[in-house]
């Protein structure tokens, strides 16, 4: 449609979504399709708004740039809206709520001041600790959950153990990058080939030889938020023998063995090369460390007035978790072994009922069998293709049981009981949480709406395509669809669902191989899971922060850039220099 044209409010039939619909100009076209993301960006970022009146602004800009410039009837934009938010509602949301019902569930029998003295004894050293549960332990839930159960787990976790929020928030969005990949059972990577008619396995090899690049520095780049220079000085061995053993191990995994396994391999080998480690070696500053960290908390609570709203800092009946470097240590000394068993216990059983569920094919498939799907009412059949035929993606999925959020009220409900308070205890929480959680629920599903309706009337595309037109500077430009993917979307299964076809096309095109692209948009996509508003929006809820994304944003973008600009040097290298021993 040309821009001079008014558009037609009228009911249409279809829409199938046009390349190139403003002044017939790809360029034009993909510029006007990136209002949606500026809005979000610049009203989060720069005017420092609420992160879901900034998501709610890039829907109704979404919405009017679908209907204006890429003729797409209001009323199917309005659908498309609405399906998006039901997603973002659930599963995400419910994976989001769930998780910190769990924590909240622990805080209320005080089992979380017995957590973090039972880090102490592993490592008395908080960077070592931030590794170990950012890096490691959320890994390994990223493994077996992902959709933002690790940061919103992992992120009550780093404010329990000591961290001030928006430290331990800027910790676990970096934290999970690497491990995302090959989430959920490696679901981003299934997902591509099946889309791309490529071996799973193929792909998922090549992303072995890409993602393994970041992991190897994620854990110094932890232990440099977490302590600054000086920390990086003083645990370097440790955060290299973490990363490596973890990069090694996903390596490995993913080309000889199995990618459905990988980071469940990898995070397991990261732990155990901690553990061994720390047998022989001890890191040098602890206690300085632990002042610093104390004397941030103060500051930072000073700041906001004496007053803390994260959940992570409060104790069994209100009181504040000690800070005192001495009680912690007296307190860990006192730990019995039921008393570390039960404080251990809802990980423990977070790790074996996702295992169950996703490993022991009987249980997966029954509970898949309790999934019911429909089209969605008023959309279904009418979004087409770019080639014409009927999308698919209208289809919504409403899997109550086999959801992570589900599993994790399971075990919530396993914990309420086993800690003592009860049915009565946890519906307290629960409703505690979700008036609490009101917000954050609007920021994810206004932030679903906006992806599904740039997805459906052709935005995200367009954005893709011209990108995807830069020729052989393709091969080191690819990652950044994966990573505008991911950040729109806040998922890198969604952004291979979106780019892994057209990554496939423009492969062919430059004469590289299609796998090793389509792999570039997985590990494109690691890199930008932590500036999706979705994500900025679970760990500031999850740290405390609720309404303070933008500050966060702003912490982990230079990250999330920096490390994309790795991503496309190795991609590139792989394409050009490297094609010869590349298998």
């Amino acid at each position: 449609m040309s821009p001079t044209q008014a558009p037609v409010v009228a009911l249409s039939a279809s829409h199938r979504p046009e390349l190139a619909p403003v002044a017939d100009s790809l360029t034009a076209s993909a510029l006007v399709a990136t209002l949606p993301l500026l809005t979000v960006f610049v009203t989060l970022a720069v005017l420092r708004w609420k992160a879901h009146w900034s998501g709610l602004a890039g829907v109704g800009v979404a919405l009017l740039v679908a209907w204006l410039a890429f003729g797409m009837p209001l009323n199917l934009a309005a659908l498309s809206a609405t399906q998006g938010a039901a997603f973002g509602l659930f599963p995400i949301s419910w994976i989001v709520f769930t998780a910190i019902v769990l924590y909240e569930v622990t805080v209320a029998s005080g089992r979380f001041l017995d957590l973090r003295a039972t880090f102490h004894l592993i490592s008395g050293d908080p960077r070592i600790q931030a590794v170990i549960v950012a890096f490691c332990f959320g890994g390994l839930l990223e493994a077996l959950a992902g959709f933002g159960a690790p940061v919103a787990i992992t992120g009550v976790m780093m404010v329990a153990l000591g961290y001030p929020p928006l430290r331990a928030a800027i910790i676990v969005l970096l934290a999970n990058t690497a491990p995302v990949a090959f989430g959920a059972i490696a679901i981003p990577i299934i997902t591509a080939g099946k889309l791309t008619g490529i071996p799973y396995e193929e792909i998922g090899a090549l992303v072995g030889l890409q993602a393994p690049f970041v992991a190897v520095f994620v854990p110094l780049l932890l232990v440099f938020i977490a302590d600054g220079r000086r920390g990086v000085r003083q645990v370097w061995p440790m955060a290299l023998v973490i990363g490596a053993t973890f990069a090694l191990a996903q390596w490995a995994t993913a080309t000889f063995v199995s990618v459905e396994l990988t980071d469940i391999v990898a995070s397991l080998a990261g732990l155990a090369a901690a553990v061994l480690l720390l047998r022989v070696w001890r890191p040098r500053g602890t206690e300085e460390a632990l002042v610093s960290l104390e004397q941030e908390r103060e500051k930072d609570a000073l700041a906001r007035g004496g007053v803390t709203d994260s959940v992570a800092e409060v104790g069994a009946e209100g009181a504040p978790v000690t800070s005192d470097v001495a009680e912690l240590e007296e307190r860990a000394r006192s730990l019995t072994s039921s008393r570390i068993t039960l404080a251990l216990l809802p990980y423990l059983l977070v790790i074996a009922v996702f295992a169950v569920a996703q490993l022991v094919a009987p249980v997966k498939r029954w509970l898949a069998s309790t999934t019911r799907s429909f089209g969605w009412p008023g959309l279904d059949g009418k979004i087409l293709t770019v080639g014409g035929d009927v999308s698919e993606a209208t289809v919504y999925s409403f899997a109550w049981l086999s959801s992570p959020g589900t599993l994790l009220l399971l075990v919530a409900v396993v914990i309420a009981f086993v800690d003592g308070i009860g049915l009565g205890g946890l519906g307290k929480v629960m409703g505690e949480t979700m008036l609490k959680m009101r917000f954050a629920f609007l920021t994810v599903a206004s932030v679903l709406a906006l992806a599904y309706v740039m997805n459906f009337s052709g935005q995200t595309l367009t954005i893709g395509t011209w990108i995807a037109g830069s020729g052989v500077a393709f091969a080191f430009l690819s990652p950044v669809l994966g990573w505008i993917g991911t950040a729109v979307t806040g998922s890198d299964t969604s952004a291979n669902a979106l780019f892994a076809t057209l990554q496939q096309t423009a492969a062919q095109e430059i004469d590289v191989d299609p796998a090793l692209l389509v792999a570039s948009n997985t590990t494109g996509g690691v890199v930008g899971k932590m500036i999706s508003p979705q994500n900025l929006t679970i760990a500031a809820l999850a740290v405390g922060l609720a309404g303070r994304e933008s500050e966060i944003l702003r912490k982990v973008l230079p990250w999330s850039i920096g490390l994309l600009l790795v991503v496309c040097l190795i991609v590139g290298l792989q394409a050009t220099v490297l094609e010869g021993v590349m298998p």
